[in-house]
């Protein structure tokens, strides 16, 4: 048994790297240097068919307690001695998380990707008609949001045929949520980019009061503005930005969606990677952009 587990750590070891190799090693050390009379004892005699029945599907035989004691003591050692093991697995588990999170997003993106890029009532910046759609989940709120504000505009400004979609995701307070209805109404007065733009400017919290102060700076009918904050429309429209996050697995902001891949956060070279992402899904004539 503990040969058999050596052997399926071994066929990872590629993917994962010393850590598997060194586990491995441990407890083919721990095999070789376990007492003579720890060893699995030997088959019993013929089983009677009542035996057969209540031990059906058994097909090894089980170590004693004095060897899994023995086990345990030897791959706890090694482990105390090597922990820097425990920070390899870790890494490699991690890797894998992300990497399957990364497969269920791009499945799941181009199954929905209608409702992703090209949902009639989602507030569009650049040209509406654009070839490649950049999605973003955002929040008012966020510090990394509002440092990739810039990334985003220089990729507007320099892609002439680039639709960007925002998607509002206010997930840090309750002022998100009062600046994204905000946002959400002054779309509804054709202001939607220039309100997103100064709300993601604004120093300090972003709430109703900030959010009023810049509505009234850019000429809004203010009773239009918060009958619309108040209405039925509007939330529903943000309880479906919220749904879709949701069923995407998206719980951080930003995140930047492009064909079927995924950017989260705000990399320094956020601009950079956006715009290789476009002009690879252009060339390849992205059908779900």
């Amino acid at each position: 048994m503990l040969v058999c587990f050596i052997k399926v750590i071994a066929r990872h070891a590629r993917r994962y790297g010393r850590a598997a190799k060194s586990m491995a090693l441990a407890l083919a050390y721990a095999s070789a240097v376990l007492p003579a009379h720890a060893e699995p004892p030997a088959a019993a005699p013929a089983a009677t068919n009542a035996d057969v029945g209540a031990k059906a599907g058994a097909g090894t035989t089980a170590f004693t307690d004095e060897q899994k004691k023995a086990i345990g003591v030897i791959v706890k050692d090694y482990l105390l001695a090597n922990p820097e093991v425990m920070i390899e697995v870790q890494t490699a588990l991690e890797a894998k998380l992300e990497k399957e999170q990364s497969e269920k997003l791009r499945a799941f993106m181009a199954e929905n990707a209608k409702a992703i890029y090209r949902d009639p009532q989602s507030p569009v910046a650049g040209d509406v008609n654009g070839d490649i759609t950049v999605v973003e989940f955002f929040d008012y709120n966020c510090g990394y949001c509002k440092r990739g504000l810039t990334e985003v505009k220089k990729l507007i400004d320099g892609d002439k045929r680039v639709r960007f979609v925002f998607k509002e995701l206010p997930i840090l307070s309750k002022g998100s949520e009062e600046a994204a209805k905000a946002a959400l109404a002054a779309k509804r007065q054709g202001k939607y980019w220039e309100f997103h733009q100064a709300m993601l400017s604004t120093k300090g919290q972003a709430n109703e009061a900030s959010a009023l102060k810049i509505a009234q700076d850019l000429g809004l009918d203010i009773a239009k503005y918060k009958a619309d904050i108040a209405g039925a429309d509007v939330q529903a429209e943000l309880d479906d930005d919220k749904a879709l996050a949701k069923k995407m697995g998206i719980n951080g902001t930003p995140h930047f969606l492009v064909g079927d891949r995924s950017i989260p956060g705000a990399p320094e070279d956020l601009h950079d990677q956006l715009q290789a992402l476009v002009g690879d899904f252009r060339k390849a004539d992205c059908k779900t952009c």
